[in-house]
């Protein structure tokens, strides 16, 4: 495997990736805003449905979408690329994306899943705030480091490979 066919690998899933995070995280925001308006019991209850689910996949995808960026950073840096500016500040809010979590969004959930569905804390509607806050916070690094992402590797050659867009149309 040539070095441009992982650079194009690289970007490939960089790209996938963070899109993968930034529609997640986008949706969970939204779906959040609907759980609003359930009472205490029921928002345990969905909140400890879909823990199981989300935080195995949303850290396989993240530590794959990290290690990608990372590495495009390197290639950046190693040819002074032009997109090494965008790939930095990408990796840079996707590594503050994971500081909200591993500080807010993981210990509020591992609280969550040891609530008593019948009688959950009385502050939930606090903790409710506090995670919701949190997950803002990180779905906005996402979406920038998507849209910095985009810029850095769009439309832009792999240096090594043919440049179709310089062939004539015949």
């Amino acid at each position: 495997m040539t070095n441009a066919t992982l650079v194009k690998i690289t970007r490939y899933v960089s790209l996938l990736g963070c899109g993968v995070l930034a529609g997640v995280a986008v949706t969970v925001l939204v779906l959040e805003l609907a759980l609003r308006r359930l009472n205490g019991q029921e928002y345990a209850r969905v909140r400890q449905a879909e823990f199981a689910f989300f935080s195995p996949f949303i850290g396989a995808v993240l530590l794959a979408t990290l290690v990608a960026v990372a590495m495009l950073v390197i290639h950046a840096r190693k040819t002074h690329s032009i997109t090494l500016r965008p790939a930095i500040i990408a990796l840079a809010l996707l590594l503050l994306a994971l500081l909200v979590s591993l500080a807010v969004n993981g210990p509020v959930n591992v609280e969550q899943l040891s609530w008593n569905v019948q009688a959950p804390p009385a502050d939930w509607a606090r903790i409710l705030d506090r995670w919701q806050i949190a997950h803002a916070v990180r779905t906005l690094a996402i979406v920038l480091a998507l849209g910095y992402l985009s810029a850095a590797i769009l439309d832009r050659p792999v240096p090594g490979m043919p440049d179709r867009s310089k062939k004539a149309d015949h």
